[in-house]
């Protein structure tokens, strides 16, 4: 099994980030959508910056290694 790096987040991403209760993390990692699998994934190597206020993670699907994106809505 690889060992993937730490993502790498712009520190107000990380803030965003962090205030997320480390139980729901996975899920959201575990929930995005691929385009070329047409279906929910997991993302890997991503990173974090922030979008319109939102948190931006853009990786890689870890099913096909097509380029995915997560937004997360600020509260």
């Amino acid at each position: 099994m690889p060992i993937e790096p730490l993502p790498s987040f712009t520190p107000q991403a990380r803030q965003l980030w962090d205030a997320i209760p480390a139980e729901h993390r996975p899920k959201l990692l575990s929930n995005v959508w691929c385009g070329k699998c047409r279906e929910s994934v997991t993302i890997t190597n991503f990173t974090g910056a922030v979008k319109r206020g939102d948190l931006l993670l853009v990786g890689l699907c870890a099913v096909c290694r097509s380029d995915v994106a997560r937004v997360i809505e600020s509260a």
